[in-house]
């Protein structure tokens, strides 16, 4: 029996299998025994709440969720996980593997048919880099039952998401997030946490679902257009990028601009989330 939280069981286990770790998966294991339990400890689980995990590992936080929580299932792209994960939580009959890719699954789908029953419905996942922003969109936008997101992310990946309009690390991640959430940072998790070591430190977040905000935005579409072309070149001021992303004459963008009270010579950091409202819902105005 494996100590899935001593480095050289996991070495052990790892060369059992002939597993390599794939740098392009952004394949980090947690090692500390500790972490894990404070993650699941900030994920309000009960005896009937349900969990989508994305990208296991070699099991350790999976195991953690199960013992918590009715129902774990764990959804891991790479093939050569399944043995492992298959032998390291081989003593528990509530989770489920599903080796596909979570960018291309159909999440509405997978809830029919995994968690139909569930009321209470989590994501908690140790998630890799390369795809934090293209997973959160997917939950975020997706018309499901998930009530709350809690992930494990880079440390600056988290400040982004977590950032306030106006403040210097707000991007277009951070409006999104805002747009459908409630987000902040929970605690800072260094490097040397995980086999191999990454380059950067880590932080967990929470993303609480608010399906109540009352957001007074006309067009879903244009508020994102307009978030997504000013923030696309930060640098240049907010009339030029709203120029050539609506195709409306300066002199037009500057008399929208001073109707919302904004200057022209305004950068998107330094608009509040009302104020990126306000402005596309004079350019919805303006254009319908």
């Amino acid at each position: 029996m494996y100590d899935l939280y001593k480095i050289k069981d996991i070495k052990n286990l790892l060369q059992k299998y002939n597993f390599k770790f794939s740098k392009g998966l952004g394949q980090n294991f947690i090692s500390n025994k500790y972490l894990c339990p404070k993650i699941v400890s900030k994920c309000d689980i009960s005896d009937q709440t349900g969990i989508i995990e994305i990208g296991p590992g070699v099991g350790i936080l999976t195991c953690e969720l199960a013992d918590k929580a009715k129902k774990v299932v764990s959804v891991e792209i790479d093939r050569n996980l399944l043995p492992i994960l298959r032998e390291t939580t081989s003593q528990y009959n509530n989770i489920k593997f599903i080796n596909e890719d979570i960018l291309k699954i159909n999440l509405k789908e997978l809830i029919s048919r995994e968690f139909d029953e569930f009321l209470d419905l989590k994501v908690c996942s140790n998630l890799p880099y390369y795809i934090t922003s293209q997973v959160i969109i997917k939950l975020l936008e997706s018309e499901t039952k998930i009530n709350s997101l809690i992930l494990m992310v880079q440390k600056e990946a988290a400040e982004r998401i977590c950032a306030l309009p106006g403040s210097r690390e707000c991007g277009s991640i951070s409006l999104f997030v805002q747009y459908y959430a409630d987000a902040e940072i929970l605690f800072n998790v260094s490097k040397g946490n995980f086999i191999p070591i990454p380059k950067v430190d880590s932080s967990v977040i929470k993303i609480t679902k608010n399906p109540h905000k009352s957001l007074n935005i006309k067009d879903k579409n244009i508020f994102f257009r307009v978030v997504k072309s000013t923030f696309l070149h930060r640098r240049k001021v907010i009339l030029s990028s709203l120029n050539k992303e609506f195709n409306i004459d300066k002199d037009e963008i500057s008399k929208i601009l001073s109707f919302c009270g904004i200057s022209k010579f305004s950068r998107p950091e330094q608009l509040s989330f009302d104020g990126f409202v306000n402005l596309s819902n004079s350019i919805y105005d303006r254009i319908i």
